[in-house]
């Protein structure tokens, strides 16, 4: 078994456990398991001491603080480690010929006002530090959704058709990581419930892994 199969396997292995502890409420086995995802992801890397792995050590550190998605404080520390690591995903796009357009800037720029208008209607004590991550989170996405990353791969309606070819999914796993983050908001504003909450977080959670699975794989292909 070589390195990139044993991190699949450990990463589906911690990714199903989080998402199964936060759906069921089982605290201990959510607890246990997030902050081992990303870190599976790093054993991967062709190169693990490297930009990418760096991202992807800040990206852990964001787990580990929004373990609880209800503390103000941990929530605003974990945004902050995941600017970090859009940051860095941006620079790497940008390096592989990655560039903002029209058609797929506007739609992202549009779903960031509107969440971030709703966040300083109801919720303003974070709104300005989760406002700003959101803004790297649809530059990101922007850039990866480019299909000139993904040379030779089929496109509709300027969109890439994920394939075979890691670089294919660079763009399914910026959308990912941006409805991840918009059901972060929704759940915050909207989810009274704790069965809605568990089961809006399971989701978050769910498209959040398969978003950084995606990322990750998509730019170590080189």
């Amino acid at each position: 078994m070589n390195r990139s199969d044993l991190s699949r396997i450990l990463f589906a292995s911690a990714a199903t456990a989080t998402v199964v502890g936060a759906v069921s409420g089982a605290e201990r086995l959510h607890r246990a398991a997030k902050p081992l995802m990303v870190p599976a992801l790093i054993v991967g890397l062709p190169t693990p001491a490297s930009m990418l792995g760096g991202a992807l050590v800040a990206a852990t550190v964001g787990d580990v603080l929004l373990i609880d998605p209800d503390d103000d404080s941990r929530i605003l520390r974990g945004a902050a480690a995941f600017a970090v690591m859009q940051t860095v995903y941006c620079e790497l796009l940008r390096r592989r010929g990655g560039r903002p357009t029209p058609i797929n800037a506007l739609p992202r720029l549009l779903g960031w006002a509107a969440a971030a208008a709703a966040l300083v209607f109801k919720s303003p004590a974070v709104a300005p530090g989760l406002s700003g991550y959101g803004l790297t989170v649809a530059t990101m996405s922007t850039l990866a959704a480019d299909p000139s990353l993904a040379p030779g791969a089929k496109t509709v309606a300027g969109v890439v058709v994920p394939s075979s070819n890691p670089r294919s999914r660079l763009a399914v796993g910026g959308m990912l990581f941006t409805l991840s983050d918009a059901l972060i908001v929704v759940r915050r504003l909207f989810a009274d419930k704790d069965s809605h909450r568990h089961v809006l977080e399971g989701l978050i959670l769910a498209t959040y892994a398969l978003a950084q699975l995606f990322l990750v794989e998509g730019l170590s292909g080189e």
